[in-house]
C-alpha cells in the first residue's frame, strides 16, 4: 500500500469534493491505522523474551531504515533539515519524540508483563483526556455533557484502580503520553513521514547506543534467531505504517471524528487481552470498563449532536 502523501494527486469523482475525497482517504488511512494497533500486543508478545527496552530500541531503528528508504522515494529530507535548524520547531519535535519513545516503552512493557487490559483501558479514556487538554492547555469550555463524560471516565479510573489495588499508572502513563504526542504532533506542521522521520532520527542514538551496549553485554542474542530477528525487523513497519497513517489521517479528520475512531484499538486489545492472553477481569474492573464506555457513549452523542448542528 502506497502512503497517502507519496501518491499522485487523487482523481476526484464527478460530484465529489476535494475536501470529500480528502475525508474520505483520511477515514481508510484511520481504521487502518486502530485495526493495526489493536492487533500490535500479538506480535509483542511473541517477543516477550527480548525485554521490552531492546524491542523499543529495535523498533526505533527499523522504522528509521524503512522511513529513509520512503523520504528517499518522496524526496523530503530537505523538508527534516530546514526542520533541524528551526530551534523551536525542533524543540517540539524533540518533545513529541520523547513522548512517543515513552508510550512505546511503557505500552511494550504492559504487554510483556500481562497488563493489556490496564493498556486497552488507557486508550479508552484517551479521548477524554484530549478534552481534558483543551480545558487545561488551551483554556476550552465544554458544555454539561462533555462535562458529564469526564466526571465519569473520573469515577471509571477510580473504580479501576480499586479493582486493580493500585493506581492504574499504565493506562493513564498510556492516555497522558499519546495525547500530548497528538498535541505537539498536529502543532509540529510537518507531513507524516517527514515529521515521524525527524522523531525517530532524534532518539535513533539513543536505540542504536542501547543495542550495542546489549550486544557486548550479553552476546548477539535473538539476532541469532532467525524467527526472533525477523519479528524485531518487523516491528519497524508494524510501527511507521501505522503512526503515518495516524498523522495522514490527523491533517485531513476533525479531531473530533479522530476520537471516534480511537475506541478500535482498545476495543481489539480488550478482547486479546482476555480471549487471546487468558487474562483476568473482575467485576470491579468489569465495571470500570462499563463506566468508560458509558462515558464514551456520552461523549459520542454530544460529539455527534454538535456536528449536526
Amino acid at each position: 500500500m502506497s502512503l497517502p502523501e507519496a501518491a499522485p494527486a487523487a482523481i476526484v469523482p464527478p460530484g465529489a469534493s476535494a475536501t470529500t475525497t480528502d475525508t474520505r482517504n483520511g477515514v481508510i488511512a484511520a481504521l487502518v491505522a486502530y485495526f493495526a494497533w489493536g492487533f500490535l500486543p500479538i506480535l509483542f508478545r511473541q517477543l516477550d523474551s527480548v525485554g521490552s527496552v531492546a524491542i523499543v530500541a529495535e523498533r526505533t531503528l527499523w522504522s528509521l531504515v524503512l522511513l529513509a528508504i520512503i523520504l528517499g522515494f518522496m524526496g523530503g529530507f530537505g523538508e527534516v533539515r530546514a526542520l533541524l535548524a528551526d530551534r523551536k520547531r525542533a524543540l517540539v519535535t524533540l518533545l513529541s519524540a520523547v513522548l512517543l519513545a515513552g508510550n512505546w516503552l511503557l505500552y511494550v512493557w504492559a504487554v510483556e508483563t500481562g497488563q493489556v487490559l490496564e493498556a486497552s483501558f488507557g486508550y479508552f479514556i484517551n479521548p477524554l483526556v484530549n478534552v481534558a487538554m483543551g480545558m487545561v492547555l488551551l483554556g476550552e469550555r465544554q458544555n454539561r455533557l462533555q462535562t458529564i463524560s469526564i466526571l465519569i471516565a473520573v469515577v471509571a479510573i477510580g473504580i479501576q484502580a480499586v479493582g486493580l489495588g493500585a493506581i492504574p499508572f499504565v493506562a493513564l502513563g498510556l492516555a497522558l503520553s499519546f495525547g500530548f504526542y497528538g498535541y505537539f504532533r498536529k502543532t509540529a506542521h510537518l507531513g507524516p513521514a517527514n515529521g515521524l522521520f525527524a522523531e525517530t532520527l532524534m532518539i535513533a542514538p539513543a536505540a542504536l547506543g542501547y543495542v550495542i551496549f546489549d550486544i557486548v553485554s550479553n552476546g548477539v542474542g535473538p539476532h541469532a534467531d532467525p524467527y526472533l530477528m525477523t519479528l524485531l525487523v518487523l516491528t519497524g513497519p508494524a510501527t511507521a505504517v501505522p503512526l503515518l497513517l495516524f498523522a495522514y489521517a490527523v491533517r485531513r479528520l476533525r479531531l473530533t471524528t479522530i476520537g471516534m475512531f480511537q475506541y478500535i484499538a482498545p476495543s481489539i486489545q480488550f478482547l486479546v487481552a482476555i480471549f487471546l492472553f487468558g487474562e483476568h477481569l473482575n467485576g470491579l474492573r468489569l465495571l470500570s470498563f462499563a463506566l468508560i464506555w458509558l462515558s464514551l457513549m456520552v461523549f459520542s452523542y454530544d460529539s455527534f449532536r454538535r456536528r449536526a448542528r
